[in-house]
């Protein structure tokens, strides 16, 4: 079911909503990023997508020429979104790190299926040999 969540960095600087349908799955990602930050995210279409306040205080650092903007708080450093473009996603996209929900349940988070994707080979369509770390 589509809901609106809202979600923000530590520091409280960026506020964001977004609409999301948790039981339409969420991901995580073996690339060296996701893997070193834990993350655990949810697509969006970027229409489902809203930043509130603080989009001045977001910083963007990429990696590896696939086009998506990791972005954060430059003033407490959580990632709380990406976005880009990535073909086997469906294009253009949100990736809404579940972590910086400020009204989602652990109920909520718990019944959410879980999608691993091998970012490390851009085999985005295709889960990686390896999950259980993730």
């Amino acid at each position: 079911m589509l809901k609106t969540y809202h979600g923000s960095c530590h520091c409280g600087r960026l506020r964001y909503e977004a609409d999301i349908d948790l039981a339409a799955g969420t991901r995580r990602c073996n690339c060296t990023l996701c893997t070193k930050t834990r993350a655990w995210t949810a697509i969006v279409r970027p229409d489902a997508f809203r930043v509130l306040d603080g989009e001045d205080y977001l910083k963007d650092y990429m990696f590896g020429g696939n086009g998506v903007h990791h972005l954060f708080c430059a003033r407490c450093g959580v990632r709380a979104f990406s976005r880009g473009y990535v073909e086997e996603v469906g294009g253009h996209f949100v990736s809404v790190y579940l972590a910086s929900l400020d009204d989602v349940t652990p109920r909520e988070l718990a019944e959410a299926p879980v999608t691993c994707v091998d970012g490390r080979d851009d085999a985005w369509d295709k889960p990686p040999k390896e999950t259980g770390h993730l």
